[in-house]
């Protein structure tokens, strides 16, 4: 049963105010990506909260360590955000590092991968694969490594994964992935069967990042449905999605997917919860539980290692 914190949340900000805030429907998407910014300033980091900017070959990212994480470990969350390709950014999903590296225990590197439409497919695919080959390259052994990312930066995860297995490359210790849009093609049973319920995201919504993604690339959509790609071979994952979410069907799939090519996977359908509504944490019962949850994973993935990168 969701919290009555939870249920006020959602009546009061989810469904008035953020929905009107993350829908492109008179809007460009300048306008957009303004808007989410907007929303970015109003963080309230948790105290002690450190970040530093860093270049990762010109492709811009942040180091963010929560306050008791050791300064020298080597161990890193490699995260990508959300945004649909089109949005996102390190500071709109600033807060969320910062609370996913103080469950965990250890820093997270925040990729601002290009977005769409200036720079379509396959940039942002690129750079998630790019960011990867930067730590290995500064000493940060893969089994140091668990890689996340939520909505459009969970495929872009999952797509990093697909690519260094592909590429012969090791591979992250594990990989967590927080209500992941892996189709750009919005045929999962959830887009109709959760339309009238889910609170956030919209089939429109959907269909305009994939268009601004894809669109005069030629590229198939089919192609990128990353949830049906042979996934033997990955690491372990925990899939983390709201009950209402039209994305719902992705991480079904996925998991499903995944534990018939014999992949250590978990799949989290959280009750009566939104597209990535962990970034709520700061007020969310369930938000809190869930981002603990991931921390347990990652800790339990990573061990205790203290080597330094």
């Amino acid at each position: 049963m969701p919290s009555a914190r939870s249920r006020v949340f959602r009546s009061v900000i989810v469904e008035h105010l953020m929905r009107n805030a993350t829908s492109l429907e008179r809007r460009t998407i300048d306008e957009y990506r303004r808007k989410e910014e907007a929303l970015a300033r109003r963080q309230i980091l948790p105290r002690g909260t450190q970040v530093e900017e860093v270049s990762i070959d010109g492709v811009p990212a942040e180091w963010v360590r929560a306050k008791d994480v050791t300064i020298g470990d080597a161990r890193t969350i490699l995260y990508f955000h959300g945004g649909g390709y089109i949005a996102g950014s390190c500071s709109t999903h600033r807060d969320l590092a910062a609370r996913i590296s103080a469950v965990c225990g250890v820093r997270a590197l925040v990729v601002d991968y290009r977005l769409a439409p200036e720079h379509k497919y396959p940039a942002a695919f690129d750079d998630g694969l790019r960011s990867f080959r930067w730590l290995r390259e500064r000493g940060v052994a893969a089994q140091q490594i668990a890689i996340g990312g939520d909505s459009a930066g969970g495929g872009l995860a999952l797509a990093t994964l697909l690519a260094l297995r592909d590429g012969g490359e090791e591979l992250p210790k594990a990989a967590f992935l927080l209500s992941p849009w892996l189709s750009q093609i919005p045929d999962g049973a959830s887009y109709r069967a959760r339309a009238e319920v889910d609170p956030l995201i919209s089939e429109d919504f959907v269909g305009a990042c994939a268009e601004a993604f894809l669109g005069g690339t030629g590229v198939d959509p089919r192609e990128l449905v990353l949830f049906e790609k042979d996934l033997h071979g990955l690491p372990s994952l925990l899939v983390q999605v709201g009950e209402d979410e039209i994305l719902r069907s992705d991480s079904v799939r996925l998991v499903e997917n995944a534990r018939a090519a014999g992949v250590d996977a978990r799949l989290d359908v959280w009750k009566e919860m939104w597209h990535v509504f962990q970034a709520f944490a700061i007020v969310l019962p369930e938000a809190k539980h869930a981002v603990a949850t991931i921390g347990g994973f990652v800790r339990e993935k990573l061990g205790e290692s203290r080597q330094r990168g």
